[in-house]
Order: structure tokens, then C-alpha cells, then sequence
């Protein structure tokens, strides 16, 4: 072996000598003292990060030189989610459950041989039945709005609060042709509701309905207004309902239906469809009507109303142009006997132009406007038969008390 191939071979395990104590060196720094490895590569790290800014890169391009924008904070709690708890605790004390007695008779089924003559003299036995519906307090005297429906042939009427008393209620006055009853109770310190507007509604406002549905006392149940002035549903005489997709169950009758700010704007009273499995259709009285029948039934003990005895439909607009006429027209359909149409000469079949001067929109407007006539008053009808026309004086009277069955 040559000098020189000793020589590479003593430098070359010098090399590897070197770097193997090298390793164990870095090897017990770490175990024994890993402080100055973190110490060295972050004085690294800084380094870097210094020279790296102070590289001149020159301009950025345009689409990099605008600011980015400011990342939102995500929304808070209270305002993903609306709460109503702040209506519902203004309206609801107001709001009670009436548990209403009614007593029937009926008939007592008998074979021929144990009562031969018991066609002609049948027997009866009587049933207590119980039922439940909801009121709201108006003023802290203790009055109590409901449906009529719900308070209709009742032996005893039961009042239960939201805050745990009870009492039995009398009934002040009743007008079944708009399904509305005044109740009174007799109590201190009552909870009363705030009225509100039902005139300022629109379709689409939040509505809350508080009321006993089968019995689970103080339930709200939340929707909006779908419609405003629904008639012609055939639950009552006068008819201008809100209609809303607020739950309203069996119970609910009588009760609350209120906007966001826990006023009443209307007195829940009806649910239709259920039978075909339609959902989210419910009616409510308006309370710009509740406040104005309430306030007859406590001033009066009823509801005055004008009546000329005459039944009306209204004829579309397609219908009417047939017949000659430019719009939707009013037609009488039918002339209760000896009312005050009947002696003025009018017919089944009179179309009605004019009342007091103004052309009626549809039927529900003619019986309204009579309606709201003091009876005593002579209103003007103006009518066509055939091709004629002719005006007439009528003499309004009371409207005779239309109970209707439920």
C-alpha cells in the first residue's frame, strides 16, 4: 500500500470519527439540555424572517394591492335566534282557561216490553258534560272576552288563571252573530292585556296564539298574519276574520292572538279543514270588532244592530257583464216575511245599486252597512229590476237575536 492510500484512509476515518462524536454530542444536548435547541433554531427562524423582508420584490400587481376585507364576527346567540318570551310574558297572565259544565237530556232507550208506551211518553236522564276553552282578561275588573261557542248553554263556567286562582265566572252578555261572549269574574289584583290594532295589520306580521289547547294550559304556539278580512266561512252571522297559520287546536277558542309586543289584535275562534288534513288554517276576530261588541254588551247588555230583513250574494265580475253590468254587483237571494224590505216592495232578485248614495263593494259590505245603521234610522236603497231602476226608503229595526247552533 502506497503512503498516499494510507494517507486518504487516516483522513477519512478522522471524518467519521468526527462527525459520530458530533452526533452524540447534539444527541446529549438534546436529552439533557433541549433548551438550547429551541434557543438556536427560533435565532434561525428570526434570521430568516429578517432577511426575507428585506428583499425588494418590487410593486405587487393591482389585484394584490387592495386591502382584504374585514372577516365578520360571527353573530351572537340572541341574535340568530328572535326570541318572543318578552310578548308572551306581557300577554299571558291575561289569558285564563275556562272549564265549562253543560248539563243535556237524553233519551232513555227502553225495550217495548219494559215500556209499552214509551213512544209516546219517552224518558230522558240527564249528562253532565264538561268542556274546555280560553278568555282573556281585558281590564282588571275582572271582564273576560270569549266565543259564544264556547260558553253557549253552560250550567256553570269555571275561571282558572295563569297564576293558580279560580273563580266562577257570569255571563255579562253574549252576541252570537259575531261568536263573541263577555264574562265576569270576581277577583283582586287582575292581570289585564293591552289592546291593539287589528286595522294595522299586513300579511306576513308574527303573530303569538295563547291559549288551553286540550287542556295544556298557557300554550303559545307562533305564525303570521296569512290573511286579513276572511267571511264567508260560515262560523258567524258577521264575518272579517284574521286568518293565521298560528297553531290553534280544540281549547283554543277564546283565546289570545297577539303581535310582538304582547297587544291583543285578535280573539282566536275557529279552526276548519281538520277533517281533510289541512294544517295552518286558523281564524281570529279581530279586536277593532271584539272592542267594539264589548263595549255594547257592557253599555247595553247586547249588540243593537240594524235589520231590514234581506239575504245577499255577490255576482263576479264575469257574471255581472253578462247581465249588462260594468263590475262585481249585489243581489238580494232572499226577503224574510214582514221585515221592513218586505213592505218597501223589494224582491228576491233586486239587484242593489246604491245605499245611502254609495255603491256597495260585495254582499259582506251591504250587510255590514245595515248592520252599523241605528235602528229607527231610514236608510236609502236604490235598486235595478230587469231594466228599471228605483229608489226606496226603509225604515231600519233592531236585528232579532240570530242564535246559531254549535
Amino acid at each position: 500500500m502506497s503512503g498516499w492510500q494510507k494517507a486518504a484512509i487516516f483522513v477519512s476515518g478522522s471524518v467519521v470519527g468526527g462527525l459520530a462524536l458530533a452526533f452524540l454530542a447534539l444527541l446529549s444536548a438534546y436529552i439533557w439540555h433541549p433548551q438550547w435547541i429551541s434557543q438556536w433554531t427560533s435565532g434561525r427562524e428570526e434570521s430568516v424572517a429578517e432577511r426575507s423582508t428585506s428583499v425588494d420584490l418590487g410593486p405587487s400587481p393591482a389585484v394584490d394591492t387592495a386591502p382584504e376585507p374585514p372577516v365578520a364576527a360571527p353573530p351572537s346567540r340572541e341574535a340568530a335566534a328572535a326570541s318572543y318570551a318578552a310578548a308572551v310574558r306581557i300577554a299571558a297572565p291575561a289569558v285564563v282557561n275556562l272549564y265549562v259544565t253543560r248539563v243535556a237530556a237524553e233519551p232513555v232507550l227502553r225495550s217495548f216490553l219494559d215500556d209499552p208506551f214509551g213512544e209516546f211518553a219517552p224518558r230522558y236522564r240527564r249528562r253532565v258534560e264538561q268542556s274546555l276553552g280560553s278568555g282573556v282578561i281585558l281590564d282588571p275588573s275582572g271582564q273576560i272576552v270569549t266565543n259564544h261557542h264556547v260558553i253557549d248553554r253552560a250550567a256553570a263556567i269555571r275561571v282558572q288563571l295563569a297564576d293558580g286562582r279560580s273563580a266562577q265566572a257570569d255571563i255579562i252578555g253574549r252576541d252570537p252573530d259575531t261568536d263573541l261572549a263577555v264574562l265576569k269574574i270576581d277577583l283582586p289584583n287582575l292581570p289585564s292585556i293591552r289592546l291593539g290594532r287589528s286595522d294595522a295589520l299586513n300579511v306576513g306580521d308574527v303573530v303569538l296564539a295563547i291559549g288551553n289547547p286540550i287542556g295544556l294550559a298557557q300554550t303559545v304556539t307562533q305564525g303570521i298574519v296569512s290573511a286579513t278580512g276572511r267571511d264567508q266561512l260560515g262560523i258567524a252571522t258577521f264575518e272579517n276574520f284574521i286568518q293565521t297559520d298560528a297553531p290553534i287546536n280544540p281549547g283554543n277558542s277564546g283565546g289570545a292572538l297577539v303581535n310582538t309586543r304582547g297587544e291583543l289584535i285578535g280573539v282566536n275562534t275557529a279552526i276548519i279543514a281538520k277533517s281533510l288534513g289541512v294544517e295552518g288554517i286558523g281564524f281570529a276576530i279581530p279586536v277593532n270588532l271584539v272592542r267594539g261588541v264589548v263595549n255594547e254588551i257592557v253599555t247595553r247588555g247586547k249588540v243593537l244592530r240594524g235589520w231590514i230583513g234581506i239575504g245577499t250574494e255577490t255576482i263576479d265580475e264575469a257574471r255581472a257583464r253578462s247581465a249588462g253590468f260594468d263590475g262585481p254587483i249585489v243581489r238580494i237571494t232572499r226577503i224574510a216575511g214582514g221585515s221592513p224590505a218586505q213592505r218597501a216592495g223589494l224582491l228576491p232578485g233586486d239587484v242593489i245599486i246604491e245605499l245611502d248614495g254609495k255603491a256597495p263593494r260585495d254582499s259582506r259590505e251591504v250587510q255590514l252597512r245595515i248592520a252599523d245603521t241605528s235602528p229607527g234610522q231610514t236608510m236609502s236603497v236604490e235598486v235595478q229590476r230587469g231594466n228599471q231602476r228605483g229608489e226606496t226608503k226603509i225604515r231600519v229595526e233592531e236585528a232579532p237575536q240570530m242564535l246559531r247552533p254549535r
